[in-house]
């Protein structure tokens, strides 16, 4: 399992989490969302529902250092045979949450910064095991996150079904008539910013791990998608130029 783990403060972002989650579903690991200082928070049901309409069949779990019983139900689910790594911003609170999990500080931790951001505590991937028996892997904290490789499918398993209904089956949801995703977004049954968020993170799982001359490359071809490539735009501007 990767614990995603995110604070109830300011270091709250709906996109990010996005992010994080393609990168999960794409590792093969099971996420979990672990919101961490929940005593900060007075507007938590509005934050869950948000999470509802982008973590869709991920389960989610609320903590806060000042309710034990929020982090006990967290340290059963580490039971002996079970590995689970936390990543998330710097200051989220992994550290302290590992401490709960290992019965002692083992970990340096550090208070909010003046901007409520955390302090970067964690410097590399630690190791350890709790004491239920499950293995641990403690993370450094993350202030950009970029793909190597992403499963936005998952992710965005909403857009998927309703890509479904969509009149091509190549539909790019752009600007394609009769495109599902373009009509749930004008019926207001979908955020811009969500689709916004798809169509971004899609770009970039595109390019993922290609050289600047293949990126270059890609996205000529998509420029001329509906010429069937760049080389057959180019072949039928040669074409046209011979007559």
């Amino acid at each position: 399992m990767v614990y995603i783990c995110m604070s109830l403060n300011n270091d709250f972002n709906i996109r990010r989490i996005e992010r994080y989650l393609s990168i999960v579903w794409d590792s093969g690991a099971m996420p979990v969302i672990v919101l961490t200082k929940s005593d900060l928070c007075d507007n938590l049901t509005e934050k869950l529902i948000e999470l509802d309409e982008v973590a869709i069949g991920v389960e989610v779990i609320v903590t806060s250092t000042f309710d034990p019983q929020s982090l006990e139900y967290l340290e059963n689910q580490l039971l002996a045979g079970t590995t689970a790594a936390f990543i998330g911003s710097s200051g989220v609170g992994k550290s302290t949450i590992i401490n709960y999990f290992l019965g002692k500080t083992i970990l340096e931790t550090d208070g909010l910064r003046n901007d409520d951001k955390g302090r970067h505590t964690t410097t590399y991937r630690e190791l350890f095991i709790s004491q239920k028996g499950g293995i641990v892997i403690d993370t450094p904290g993350m202030r950009e996150i970029g793909f190597e490789s992403a499963d936005i499918t998952r992710t965005f398993n909403d857009i998927d079904i309703l890509a479904q209904q969509c009149k091509f089956n190549d539909c790019s949801h752009i600007n394609e008539p009769k495109c599902a995703v373009l009509n749930a977004i004008a019926e207001g049954n979908m955020s811009l910013e969500r689709y916004d968020s798809y169509l971004k993170l899609r770009r970039e799982a595109k390019y993922a791990g290609l050289s600047s001359k293949e990126i270059e490359r890609t996205k000529l071809n998509e420029m001329f998608r509906d010429y069937g490539g760049m080389k057959n735009a180019r072949k039928m501007q040669k074409q046209k130029n011979n007559l």
